[in-house]
C-alpha cells in the first residue's frame, strides 16, 4: 500500500454484493508474508452501527484504493457490513490514486459526483477543497461510532485532524482521517548486521552509505520518476532548519527572496546533494516500483519512503513467491549541521464528502462506522499501517516510527510542510520539482538551486495575479 502510489486504475464500478464479503476476502492475498491476524480480521463479525440512515438509500464511493490492495480488502469488508447492517445500497469504484484528479476534479462541475471519496489531506485540500468542492464534516466528529457513547472525536488523536491544513475557507474540517503516515529510512536488519540505531548527524548517515558500498551494495534506492519521492530529502532537511510552516511560508513569498535570504535552505540543499550521490544506478531512468523492488530484492541497503514501505514490499515479495522475507529496521533523518528544529512529519489520509453529494447522510454514517475499532483494526492487521486511534494496535515494523510520532518533544510538521498543496499543487509542479530534480541529478549546485527557486517562485506568483 502506498497512498500516493501512481498505479493503473480499476475503473469499472463494482456493486458490493454478497460475494464481496469477508469470507471471500479472507482467502485472498494471505500469502507467506501475510501478517498474523489478517485472515482472522477479514473473517470477523461485523460491528453494529450506531446510526442507520433513514430509509436505507444509496452510497456511491470512489476509492483511492484498488480492490486487491490490503486497504481495499479492509474497506470491502466494512462496506459489505455497512450494507448488510443498514440496508444502504453501496456502489464503489476502485479507482486508484489518481481518482481525485482524473475522475473527481472533472466531475465537480457536473451533477455526477460520488457521495464519498478518500485521499491524503493535502491533495484533497489542493484539488477539491480549494475550488469549493467539499462540505464541512464538523458534524461527523460528534457522531457515535457504535462503541457506547464514544464519538469520532473521542477516539481520534488530536494531531490527526486538528491542524490548519484540514480547514476549509470557513474554518470547518473537510476530512476525517482513518490512516496516518510518516516516513523513515528503511533497511533489512538481517543483511545490515542487525539494528543500526539512529544516526545523530548527516556525516554518520553518509558513513552508513559508505559501509553499504564497502559491502558491495548500492546505498540508496530511489524511484526518481515519483516527484514527491524526490521531495523527501530537501524538505526533511529544510524543515529542521526552519520548523513547521517555514517551507510553506517561503513557497508563498511573492518576492521569492526567502529562498536565498534564509541560510538554512542553502545548507539543506548542500546536505541533499551529498545524499543523492549515493542513489542506486538507474534511479532516474526506471519506472516505479522497479527501484523499490530492487531494494526489496537486496540490491540496495536503504530506502527512504513512507510507513507503507513494509506493507508494499511485503506484498511484492509475496507475489514473487520465493520465500524471501525482510526484517524491517528504520530510523529517522538525522539533524543537519546547525539545525535547531527536531521535527517529525505526519500525513493524514481520510474521507471527504463532495459539496454536491446526493447522499451525504449515508456517507457520514459510513465514516463514523468505519472508525469503529471492529472495522479500523483492519488497517494495522491487514494493511500493516498506522491509524489515528491511539487505542489500536501498532504493527511491529512501524513501532519505531510511531514512537517518534508520539514524542511530545518533537515538532510535528505536515508532510512536506504542505507545499504540495499550495496553489492547487501548481507551485510544486511548476517551481519546486524542476529545481529539485536538477539538484538530485547534480545539474544544479545548492547555490543555483535556491537561486532558481527564488527566481521561478517570484515569476510564478506574479503570473497568479
Amino acid at each position: 500500500m502506498r497512498f500516493h502510489k501512481l498505479v493503473g486504475s480499476t475503473l469499472a464500478a463494482t456493486l458490493l454484493l454478497a460475494g464481496c464479503g469477508s469470507g471471500d476476502a479472507a482467502g485472498d492475498g494471505t500469502g507467506e508474508n501475510a501478517l498474523p491476524g489478517a485472515a482472522e480480521f477479514l473473517s470477523s463479525p461485523c460491528p453494529e452501527p450506531a446510526a442507520k440512515p433513514a430509509g436505507g438509500g444509496q452510497l456511491v464511493y470512489w476509492s483511492m484504493w484498488t480492490a486487491d490492495e490490503p486497504q481495499g480488502k479492509v474497506l470491502q469488508k466494512a462496506l459489505k457490513c455497512f450494507q448488510d447492517k443498514t440496508g444502504v445500497k453501496v456502489d464503489v469504484q476502485w479507482l486508484g490514486r489518481k481518482a481525485y484528479t482524473q475522475n473527481l476534479v472533472p466531475a465537480l462541475n457536473t451533477g455526477t459526483v460520488p457521495d464519498l471519496f478518500d485521499q491524503d489531506v493535502s491533495k484533497v485540500g489542493a484539488a477539491i477543497m480549494t475550488p469549493g468542492g467539499t462540505q464541512s464534516l464538523d458534524d461527523v466528529y460528534g457522531m457515535k461510532i457504535g462503541e457506547g457513547d464514544k464519538t469520532v472525536k473521542d477516539v481520534l488523536s488530536l494531531t490527526s485532524y486538528d491542524f490548519p491544513q484540514n480547514k476549509d475557507h470557513e474554518g470547518h474540517s473537510f476530512l476525517v482521517p482513518y490512516e496516518i503516515q510518516s516516513s523513515a529510512w528503511w533497511y533489512d536488519k538481517a543483511t545490515a548486521g542487525g539494528a543500526l540505531g539512529q544516526p545523530k548527524t548527516v556525516d554518520e548517515l553518509i558513513g552508513l552509505f559508505d559501509k553499504a558500498k564497502a559491502d558491495g551494495k548500492a546505498a540508496v534506492s530511489q524511484d526518481g520518476d515519483i516527484p514527491f519521492y524526490n521531495m523527501y530529502y530537501f524538505t526533511q532537511l529544510a524543515e529542521r532548519y526552519v520548523g513547521a510552516g517555514g517551507l510553506a511560508k517561503a513557497a508563498q513569498d511573492p518576492t521569492g527572496r526567502a529562498w536565498t535570504d534564509v541560510p538554512g535552505f542553502r545548507e539543506a540543499a548542500a546536505q541533499t546533494a551529498r545524499i543523492s550521490k549515493y542513489f542506486i544506478d538507474g534511479w532516474d531512468a526506471a519506472k516505479f516500483p522497479q527501484i523499490q523492488q530492487r531494494w526489496a530484492d537486496g540490491d540496495a541497503r536503504f530506502l527512504y519512503v513512507g510507513t507503507w514501505a513494509p506493507s508494499e514490499t511485503r506484498e511484492y515479495l509475496d507475489k514473487q513467491g520465493a520465500g524471501t522475507k525482510i526484517d524491517y529496521g528504520s530510523f529517522q533523518f538525522p539533524m543537519p549541521p546547525g539545525a535547531t528544529h527536531d521535527t517529525v512529519e505526519q500525513m493524514s489520509i481520510g474521507f471527504a464528502v463532495p459539496k454536491k453529494a446526493k447522499n451525504a447522510d449515508a456517507a457520514k454514517a459510513f465514516i463514523a462506522y468505519f472508525l469503529n475499532k471492529g472495522n479500523l483494526a483492519g488497517i494495522p492487521a491487514v494493511a500493516d499501517n498506522l491509524v489515528p486511534r491511539p487505542d489500536l494496535a501498532v504493527p511491529d515494523d512501524l513501532k519505531p516510527v510511531k514512537t517518534v510520532m508520539d514524542d511530545q518533544k518533537k515538532e510535528h510538521v505536515l508532510q512536506y510542510d504542505g507545499i504540495d498543496a499550495i496553489a492547487g499543487g501548481k507551485w510544486q509542479t511548476d517551481v519546486f520539482d524542476p529545481a529539485d530534480t536538477a539538484l538530485l541529478k547534480g545539474q544544479l549546485t545548492p547555490e543555483a538551486f535556491v537561486a532558481q527557486l527564488a527566481q521561478k517562485s517570484a515569476a510564478f506568483w506574479k503570473n497568479q495575479h
